[in-house]
């Protein structure tokens, strides 16, 4: 193991997109979680982040926390990195703990890591573009590994529905300090926001493993401590009945709220050029990106690397045999 920690990529991948279940549930009244849909390609949102992780890291540094109530979307895909690095929480107690329990995972195997930490439900039309952006993020924790480096997508329209980092320079290029957080704003209070050099949150970030350690201990000391023991335990038969007992003691913790804002001289924001990038996190979102960015060409079709759902059909994706 390297003295200096490996690069490290952390997909989330345990959302329930409940405010997109209009487009995600089939005929038969089953709702898809979006991050095992596509859009209006052959593999899911998931893969697509799985594919941005290699921009900075191998597949076997690559993992992905996933939901135990979604094995049956989660289980049927060919991720294409080790069985050990799908990390299952018992159920979803919010953001903050979905990435706590990987993070220390990580940890335990590379304690001087480095993490991107990447959303599974992200659209974006040029990639290369925000694959400069998030090795550039990589390349700010090496030389500041005190720091949590958010990548900020430059905005193209006030949009109600997303989260705003405000820096508190203006200019566009170079690392920011943060000065505030405003979520989902009105229209008006969204063109003030972007005239003052605001950037849409894609919550994708950067940071040195414990870094993002110390961030959680300020806020939930005694979660973490609890979750590292049952981590670091050698007793593995005891560990995931131990997990179920502590997820259902927690309390529902949102990263945003409850840890990265109350720790703003961590963070510093990176902004994105440009580059297509949506959450599709409404029916209105995902008919905007629709209408801007026409869904790439389907080229072949592979089983087990198919998603479930095409969003921009709104009809089940069915498996070949095999």
């Amino acid at each position: 193991m390297s003295k200096t920690g490996q690069s490290w990529a952390l997909i989330l991948a345990g959302g329930e997109g409940s405010r997109l279940q209009s487009l995600t549930t089939t005929a038969s009244g089953v709702a898809i979680p979006k991050q095992f849909c596509s859009f209006g390609g052959e593999a899911s949102l998931l893969h697509d982040a799985l594919r941005r992780a290699q921009t900075v890291t191998t597949p076997t540094r690559t993992c992905a926390v996933v939901s135990e109530h979604h094995r049956l979307w989660w289980q049927a895909m060919d991720l294409r990195i080790p069985s050990a690095n799908v990390i299952r929480q018992p159920c979803n107690r919010g953001t903050a703990i979905g990435i706590l329990l990987p993070l220390l995972q990580i940890l335990h195997r590379d304690p001087n890591a480095t993490l991107l930490v990447l959303p599974s439900d992200h659209f974006v039309c040029d990639e290369d573009v925000l694959a400069e952006s998030l090795q550039a993020a990589m390349r700010q924790i090496r030389r500041q590994p005190d720091r949590i480096v958010m990548l900020g997508i430059s905005p193209d329209e006030a949009d109600p529905e997303l989260g705003y980092i405000l820096s508190r320079s203006n200019r566009a290029a170079g690392l920011r300090s943060v000065s505030e957080f405003v979520e989902k704003p009105s229209a008006a209070v969204a063109r003030t926001l972007i005239a003052r050099g605001g950037v849409w949150n894609s919550f994708i970030f950067a940071a040195r493993g414990k870094t993002l350690l110390r961030a959680f201990e300020q806020q939930c000391r005694q979660l973490a401590l609890d979750m590292w023991e049952i981590v670091s335990s050698h007793n593995v038969l005891a560990q995931a009945d131990d997990l179920a007992d502590l997820y259902e003691r927690a309390p529902p913790l949102d990263f945003s709220r409850d840890i990265l804002q109350c720790s703003p001289e961590l963070l510093r924001v990176l902004t994105v050029p440009p580059c297509g990038w949506s959450d599709l996190g409404t029916p209105r979102r995902v008919s905007e990106a629709l209408h801007r960015f026409p869904p790439r060409q389907v080229r072949t079709r592979k089983a087990r690397h198919a998603a479930f759902l095409d969003l921009t059909q709104h009809r089940p994706v069915t498996y070949a045999s095999g």
